[in-house]
């Protein structure tokens, strides 16, 4: 998966998505991964058990995680946020179309 340059996002199946806050020391890091892993597991063990609750409380946890790590809320840099857009219709139109031709 290919990162824009400057290392805000990476693309996936032509999608522009946040990458984490690269400031983040590696502990941090690690333990924020560990707990938005975790939720996300919660959320299928909710979902498998039909459990509503269960599944909004992990998802909530999801969401904080991302938050924490960056990949969601406030950028962790100055300046427009393209995220879940695609790059052609952002300032990485050219880059993208570079990265395709190669």
């Amino acid at each position: 998966m290919p990162s824009t340059p400057g290392g805000r996002y990476f693309v996936h199946n032509g999608i522009l998505w946040r990458c984490s806050n690269p400031d983040l020391d590696d502990d941090t890091r690690q333990r924020l991964v560990k707990d938005l892993m975790s939720a996300r597991r919660d959320v299928g063990t909710a979902k498998r058990s039909g459990d509503d609750a269960a599944e909004r409380d992990a998802r909530g946890r999801v969401h904080e995680a991302k938050v924490a790590l960056g990949e969601r809320g406030p950028t962790w840099w100055d300046g427009e946020d393209y995220n879940r857009m695609k790059p052609e219709n952002t300032p990485y139109a050219e880059w993208w179309t570079a990265v395709q031709a190669s």
